[in-house]
């Protein structure tokens, strides 16, 4: 990351907007924003399916799934936040099963990029579903867009939901029913 240029960038972009980037409470905002993108997208360049070890030895072949994992992006449309929660889901087969905290750093490293939503979940199914090679993998994410409710149609509230399913969650509607039921908390 070059945080030179973001600084120069954000000189630019203060400018731009008729402010003084000089003034006292906007003299080091260059750098503190130079700071702040290094960590909202540090998943650039970070590939995310070196997170999924395989433990041996496991011979789970149940629903595991993961709820409610906070998750921060930005849209790449309007270079604005998008905020919400993940739920991952996945049936293991042949005893291919990961460290649950994996499943929640894929998520990390791939929402810490410019992103839209539809993309992100697919990216977070595709990266379980080619290292884990399960029977099954269901991501939904929930997240409000920024972009929506402080500009635009100014909605703030509404929630937008993605949905991947693969395998077993696509073949057997009961198998999905169960995995929806257990992020909403209902099972």
């Amino acid at each position: 990351m070059d945080k030179n240029k973001i600084e120069k960038a954000v000189e630019l972009f203060l400018e731009g907007i008729g402010e003084n980037p000089n003034r006292p409470g906007l003299k080091d905002t260059p750098k503190r924003v130079a700071r702040m993108c290094e960590d909202i997208f540090g998943g650039i360049g970070k590939e995310p399916k070196e997170e999924l070890i395989i433990l041996g030895g496991e011979k789970h072949d149940e629903i595991i799934l993961l709820r409610d994992i906070p998750l921060y992006s930005v849209c790449e449309h309007h270079l604005l936040p998008f905020l919400g929660r993940a739920h991952v889901a996945y049936i293991p087969k042949g005893g291919r099963i990961t460290g649950i905290s994996k499943l929640a750093r894929v998520v990390d490293i791939i929402s810490r990029r410019p992103q839209i939503q539809e993309r992100l979940t697919t990216q977070i199914a595709d990266a379980i579903n080619d290292i884990l090679q399960p029977r099954g993998v269901m991501v939904m994410i929930e997240a409000e867009h920024l972009c929506m409710s402080i500009r635009g149609v100014k909605k703030p509230g509404i929630r937008t939901v993605t949905s991947v399913v693969r395998g077993i969650f696509r073949e057997n509607p009961a198998t999905r029913a169960e995995a929806i039921s257990f992020i909403k908390g209902t099972k």
